[in-house]
C-alpha cells in the first residue's frame, strides 16, 4: 500500500512469520520492530539491557555520605557560619540562603546518586550535628574563636565576610 508521496510502508512485527497486511498503526522504525520471532527480539534487547544495568552500578559504589568530601565542606561551613552568629552580638544569619544553600547540596547528593531518605537521615541525624558541631569548633579555635571570646568570633565572621567566602556569604554584619 503506497502512501502520499510516493513513500512505501514496510509494517513488521514481533511474530514467527511477517504481516500479510499493514494498517499503518503498527508500523514503527524501532530496531524491536524488525524481530521476526521472539528470540531475535531478545538478542535485540539484550545488550540494552546490559548497558542500563551497568550504567546503575556506580550508583552502588557510594561512599557512605557523612564522608563525601563536598557535602561535608559545605555543611562544616554552615555549622561555622552558625556558631558565629551565636556568639557574636554583631553577626546574624542569612537564613534564607542558609536555606538555599542547603537545597544546592540536597540536589547536588541526590545528582550524585543517594537518596532522599539517605540525604534525610545524614541532616537531621544528632550524632553527625555534634560531628559538625565539634569540627566547626576546632575550626574556630585554630582561628582564636574560643567560647567566651565574643570579639574573636566577631572578628572571624567580618574576616570571611570580607573574603566573600561561603561561611561569609551566610552571615550578615550588623555594625
Amino acid at each position: 500500500m503506497g502512501l502520499s508521496g510516493g513513500l512505501r510502508m514496510t509494517c513488521y512485527a514481533i511474530t514467527s512469520r511477517p504481516p500479510r497486511r499493514c494498517d499503518g498503526i503498527s508500523a514503527t522504525f524501532a530496531p524491536i520492530s524488525l524481530a521476526w520471532n521472539a528470540k531475535e527480539a531478545l538478542m535485540k534487547l539484550a545488550p540494552l539491557s546490559l548497558s542500563a544495568l551497568l550504567v546503575a552500578l556506580p550508583a552502588q559504589a557510594l561512599e557512605p555520605i557523612n564522608r563525601e568530601p563536598h557535602i561535608n565542606n559545605v555543611l562544616l561551613q554552615g555549622f561555622i557560619g552558625d556558631a558565629i552568629a551565636d556568639n557574636c552580638p554583631t553577626m546574624e544569619p542569612r537564613k534564607l540562603r542558609a536555606l538555599g544553600e542547603l537545597n544546592k547540596l540536597r540536589n547536588y547528593a541526590l545528582g550524585k546518586g543517594y537518596s532522599s531518605s539517605e540525604v534525610r537521615a545524614f541532616v537531621t541525624s544528632d550524632t553527625e550535628k555534634a560531628r559538625g558541631k565539634a569540627e566547626a569548633a576546632a575550626w574556630l579555635a585554630e582561628r582564636g574563636a574560643t567560647p567566651g571570646a565574643t570579639e574573636a568570633y566577631c572578628r572571624v565572621g567580618e574576616e570571611e565576610i570580607a573574603k566573600d567566602s561561603l561561611i561569609g556569604y551566610l552571615l550578615r554584619s550588623t555594625k
